[in-house]
């Protein structure tokens, strides 16, 4: 009976371990905040590009990156699955001599080389817990790097009021929604 209940307690122990998977860290509970969010190290090499936006008003180009996995489950007009990560990464557009952006052969900015900054938003059940009605994106959490990918102690406020305002219905996102609907 000894044994049997040894046997027992050290079963429930290795359930309780191996719940996590093979290798995977314990996640801290959540509390609301951009220390949620990890800048992958592989993300340039291993996230699709979907979008490229020009940004006139400050001579910029976002180029728009999800995570392959998330890029895979999306259907168009549902929300993100769990698990997505979008990276909105800036470049500088390259400047004429007047300070006017220069255009290729496709009417598009040139980009100067290197990142300037990036904004990530992802989204993991839970998230967004925490947060009053003026602010709460679903299940969606932001946060900023700079262009070699070291976090930025900055207020994500204005990504709260600018998704929370315009793209509700949208699930909190711009151009993924878009891209989902227009491609999937």
């Amino acid at each position: 009976m000894r044994v049997s209940m040894l046997a027992g307690a050290v079963a429930l122990g290795l359930v309780a371990v191996g719940g996590m998977g093979a290798g995977a860290q314990p996640r801290a509970p959540y509390t609301p905040g951009p220390h949620n969010i990890e800048l992958p190290a592989d993300w340039q090499a291993r996230f699709i590009r979907y979008a490229t936006v020009d940004k006139a008003d400050r001579k910029i180009i976002r180029h728009m990156y999800v995570n392959p996995e998330a890029y895979a489950a999306t259907r168009a007009g549902q929300p993100a699955p769990m698990g997505t990560l979008l990276i909105m990464a800036d470049t500088r557009a390259r400047l004429d001599a007047q300070g006017n952006p220069l255009l290729d052969t496709s009417g598009r900015f040139i980009p100067e080389p290197g990142w300037i900054a990036l904004g990530v938003q992802q989204k993991e059940a839970g998230w967004g817990e925490g947060y009053g009605p003026d602010q709460r994106n679903g299940n969606w959490e932001y946060a900023a790097f700079d262009g070699a990918g070291a976090r930025r102690n900055v207020s994500m406020n204005s990504c709260f009021g600018c998704h929370l305002g315009a793209r509700a219905q949208q699930d909190f996102t711009f151009t993924y929604w878009d891209h989902a609907v227009a491609r999937r």
